[in-house]
């Protein structure tokens, strides 16, 4: 989050603000609770033993009753040159978050899952029109969904389509165009936009938990039922890492808090 330019939906906030700000009030509100903030990077765990190791990245050794593992997840991105100059500056990867700011405006979305679905139909509520770009000429996302976007009469679709390139202004920069390619025949094609949503997925930060703890096929932590539990004795997991669907900074907290919850019930027991 921290990364974020605009938080606009996080309770409690009715003006805009950073996420880098957010997390830094975050932070400390935790430490004047009595949190201890420890900078190190895992490199390695084993949780075959109790109290559970962690082994960090400056020689230390961490040895616990219990782990919260909170690493969250990055947004799959096109990784082309281009977009990483108009990031935030008319590229986004979360319509949720961003959608307000293109109101009334003209946008694309990329992708052909149910999130590009959901993006392009919560798009289609705020902008006056939504171009879906999927490299495919069909759909993978749920059938309910593509019926809906079809039926919408703002969303227009590019199937076969790639993006080449996106293109805008200088000073300030700011996106304005997308260059189109045909993945059949190799034919170009340029259209207007004010923003493009990139969704294409994401990916949870867990490759060191891997043959330590349960992923899933696409490598997020799985926890019990509702619960934050995770396969493993004393060890929990919270927020985006666990949770491909909702990927909301209030509901990352919410399960923060559920973890805690968990966490001192199961602390209390061990006891």
């Amino acid at each position: 989050l921290t990364a974020t330019n605009e938080v606009e939906n996080y309770p409690g906030f009715d003006e805009v603000i950073s996420g880098f700000e957010l997390m830094d009030k975050m932070q400390s509100h935790a430490l004047k609770m009595g949190a201890v903030l420890i900078d190190d990077i895992i490199t390695d765990v084993d949780f075959s033993k109790s109290p559970l190791v962690l082994m960090g990245d400056n020689g230390d050794e961490y040895h616990v009753d219990a782990v919260i593992i909170a690493t969250g997840a990055k947004a799959r991105w096109l990784e082309i040159e281009s977009e990483a100059k108009y990031k935030g500056r008319g590229i986004s990867a979360c319509a949720t978050c961003d959608g307000f700011f293109f109101k009334n405006k003209e946008v694309a979305v990329i992708g052909g899952g149910s999130k590009a679905l959901e993006e392009a139909m919560h798009l289609a509520n705020i902008c006056s029109k939504v171009n879906l770009i999927h490299r495919r000429d069909e759909f993978r996302g749920e059938k309910v969904l593509q019926e809906k976007v079809m039926q919408n009469p703002k969303i227009t679709i590019h199937y076969d389509s790639v993006v080449d390139e996106f293109l805008g202004q200088e000073n300030p920069t700011k996106l304005n165009a997308i260059r189109l390619k045909n993945v059949k025949n190799g034919s170009l094609n340029e259209i207007k936009v004010d923003g493009a949503f990139v969704a294409i997925g994401s990916t949870p930060n867990t490759s060191v938990f891997k043959g330590h703890i349960e992923l899933d096929e696409n490598g997020f932590i799985k926890t019990e039922g509702k619960r934050t539990l995770t396969n493993v004795k004393g060890v929990f997991s919270a927020g985006d890492v666990q949770d491909p669907i909702y990927c909301q900074a209030i509901v990352a907290a919410g399960s923060g808090c559920m973890s805690a919850l968990d966490v001192q019930e199961y602390l209390m027991h061990l006891k």
